[in-house]
This record gives structure tokens, C-alpha cells and sequence, in this order.
């Protein structure tokens, strides 16, 4: 089941639907990473082709598949 989630990013609000495991994961690599999960948000905004919450499954999917935790 997806959640609604709420962010400012690039000085607008947006919202996020993901699956509770995909923000787990995504929060998580915001620590990991040492950034602000806005920032962190931001930054896959930036380099997105589709829609965010996609960009973010794939970023995350992707990262995992590098190895990075």
C-alpha cells in the first residue's frame, strides 16, 4: 500500500506517493549519505525523466544494484 508523503524541495511543496519500504529505503539513504532527505530529493528531481516518485524507485533500485546500502 502507498503513503503520502509531503516535501519542500527547490523552494515548492510536492508530494510523494511510495510504498512504506521505498521511503524506509530512501530515508535511509539520506543518513547514509549525510544530506537533508529534501536535499537528497532534489537532487533525483533534477535528474528525472518521469515522474518523482518512479525517479526515486528506480534511483533507489539502482543504488542497491551498485551495492550501496
Amino acid at each position: 500500500m502507498t503513503q503520502k508523503h509531503s516535501l519542500t524541495i527547490a523552494g515548492h511543496a510536492t508530494s510523494l506517493t511510495l510504498e512504506p519500504i521505498f521511503w524506509d529505503a530512501l530515508k535511509a539513504a539520506a543518513a547514509t549519505e549525510a544530506k537533508p532527505l529534501a536535499a537528497l530529493v532534489a537532487e533525483i528531481d533534477e535528474a528525472r525523466t518521469t515522474n518523482l516518485s518512479s525517479a526515486i524507485r528506480v534511483w533507489l533500485y539502482e543504488r542497491a544494484l551498485s551495492g550501496q546500502d
